[in-house]
Parts: C-alpha cells; sequence; structure tokens
C-alpha cells in the first residue's frame, strides 16, 4: 500500500503540478503528501483495531498485568520489544501511543513502547547492518532497546498523567463508561459503525497537527542539505554530540531514510557516535512528533518527554565515540 502511495505522489507532484524531482520544492511536496496521507491512515487503520480490541480484548486484565510490581520491569522490556517489531517511524508511533492510553497501559510503559519504534525496527537493522556491519548494528539495537526501558520507566516513575491533554482524557473517560454501560459485549456488526466512528474524530481531531508537524518536516527534508549539519558536528568536539541531538530533532525521517545520511557523514569524517545520536534525534524526536504530541500532550509533559530522552541518546552517542 505505502509502494502505492509513492507512486500516487510522484504522479501528483511531478506529472500533475509538473515540479521537477530534481528540485528542493519537489521533494519536499513528494515527501509531504506521501507522509501526510500515510500517517492518516495508519492513525485511522490503528485506531479502527484498537477500537476492536478495547471492545472484545479483555484490556483491563493486560492493565492489571501489565502494573504488577512483580514483574520486575519485565513489561518495560515486552513493551521494547514490541516496539522493534513494529516498523513505525515517531508520527506513525503516536497513532498506537493513543490507542495503548485509552486502553488504560500504564503511560510508563506506553512510552517505552513510544521512544523504542521509530529508533529499532527490522527494515533499520538490516539497513544499518549493510552499512556499518554487525557489530555496530547488535550495539546500536540494544542501545535502543535499553533507552526505552529506561526512559519509559523514568518517565513512568514520574507520575504524568495529569498532563495528558483534555482530549485524551475525555477519550479514556468515554470509554470507561461505554465499558460500564455496556454490561455486555456487543456483537462486532453492531459495535463496527460507532468503532469507525471513533477513529474519524481521532483522526479529524488531530488532522492539523498531522498537517503542520509533516509541513515542517518536508521543508526541512527537501531544503537542508547534508552539508549543513556536517559543518557543525564534523570535528569531535565535546559538544559535538549534544548539538547533534539538538540538530537532528527539527528534521524528519524513518530509520531507514535517515541512515545512509549518517553513512556519508561517516564517511566524511563525522565520529560514528555523533552520527548516530544525529539519527537518533532525527527519528526519535522529530518536530512534526511534538506537533503531533501537542494533541495527546500538554507542552510540560512535551518538554519533560524531549528532555529525558534527548539526555539518554547524547549518553547513548558519547557511549558509541568511546566504544567504537
Amino acid at each position: 500500500m505505502f509502494n502505492w502511495l509513492q507512486y500516487f505522489a510522484d504522479w501528483l507532484i511531478y506529472s500533475i503540478l509538473g515540479v521537477s524531482a530534481q528540485s528542493h520544492l519537489g521533494e519536499s511536496l513528494d515527501f509531504f503528501v506521501f507522509d501526510t496521507i500515510k500517517i492518516a491512515i495508519l492513525l485511522f487503520v490503528i485506531t479502527t483495531v484498537m477500537g476492536i480490541v478495547n471492545s472484545y480484548f479483555p484490556v483491563e486484565k493486560v492493565r492489571n498485568f501489565l502494573s504488577r510490581n512483580k514483574m520486575y520491569g519485565l513489561e518495560y522490556l515486552f513493551a521494547s520489544t514490541f516496539g522493534v517489531i513494529t516498523p513505525f517511524c515517531s508520527c506513525s508511533s503516536v497513532p498506537l501511543f493513543i490507542g495503548f492510553v485509552k486502553g488504560g497501559i500504564p503511560l510508563g510503559i506506553t512510552f517505552t513502547y513510544l521512544i523504542t519504534a521509530p529508533l529499532v525496527n527490522e527494515v533499520a537493522i538490516a539497513i544499518f547492518a549493510g552499512a556499518f556491519g554487525f557489530k555496530v548494528t547488535a550495539l546500536y539495537v540494544i542501545t535502543g532497546i535499553v533507552l526505552g526501558i529506561l526512559g519509559g520507566f523514568i518517565l513512568g516513575r514520574m507520575k504524568l498523567e495529569s498532563h495528558l491533554s483534555t482530549w485524551v482524557q475525555n477519550i479514556i473517560a468515554n470509554a470507561q463508561t461505554e465499558e460500564e454501560l455496556e454490561g455486555e459485549k456487543l456483537t462486532l456488526v453492531k459495535r463496527f459503525p460507532t468503532i469507525l466512528k471513533e477513529a474519524f474524530n481521532i483522526v479529524k481531531g488531530v488532522g492539523i497537527y498531522i498537517i503542520i508537524g509533516i509541513g515542517i518536516g518536508a521543508a526541512m527534508h527537501g531544503f537542508l542539505p547534508t552539508g549543513f549539519f556536517e559543518h557543525y558536528i564534523n570535528k569531535g568536539q565535546w559538544y559535538g554530540v549534544p548539538l547533534a541531538v539538538i540538530m537532528g530533532v527539527p528534521m524528519y525521517s524513518n530509520a531507514a531514510g535517515v541512515i545512509p545520511v549518517v553513512q556519508v557523514l561517516v564517511a566524511k569524517g563525522v565520529p560514528l557516535g555523533t552520527a548516530i545520536a544525529f539519527m537518533m534525534g532525527v527519528v526519535g524526536l522529530s518536530l512534526p512528533e511534538a506537533m503531533l504530541l501537542k494533541k495527546v500532550m500538554n507542552m510540560k509533559l512535551i518538554a519533560i518527554y524531549f528532555s529525558t530522552i534527548a539526555f539518554f541518546m547524547i549518553l547513548s552517542g558519547y557511549l558509541f565515540n568511546i566504544i567504537l
């Protein structure tokens, strides 16, 4: 389906609108059309699936299971592992984040998934292995999983549920009310129209954030050359790693898209750990993701989330530079 969307975006921008494929504008517009439609579809499909799950799967049992202290942190490992096997970018993982919160999954565990999903997935692993070898790939995968576990655990301990947006809290309240009033489970046929309506309303609710966020990411993707970053982070100064993470945040790409850029940076003398820190900033803490999260969190929670994860990304970059 995504291949079909790419063909559609190419056809619309390059054939119908006549924008050159070699121009910065053409690259940005093509990126914008493809990712806007992709994320809107993902949001609708994932929300619909989560609606079905919430209706027929004992989510309260999963919630209670994941909330037990006797698991000794394994719940975070499960969430991080699930993030690895789902090939989503930072913006694409937000819809599933909404579904987790709606289903009552503890916020810290939900954050673990949100952190890990864009950083590590099978596509990124395959490309990373081809570009840097299995030793570096294994270290990167382990780092991504540990980063998700530590970040989610710390954020979960901070009890940040009150900083979820009113919109999300209303969704949670409505879901709980429906559960209490149902008494007995309705058939899928009877529930499905309501599930579709809820999914459509969620897409509608975050639509403007999708457009603005991806618009920013498309502009950065098309108009900022690789050399812009290379100029500032290729000298190996102590501040290179944190600067790489900060400079990566305004960008927007998935791991598969940014790994070739990382390869070019390394080939031109940028330390590997610094280049990987840049990659983590791009795929794990994008500005478009922040725009989407604005719909589900207040600014204080977004700032806490970004600051915590950026700190661990910086530590990871330094670690890579020391080890490799």
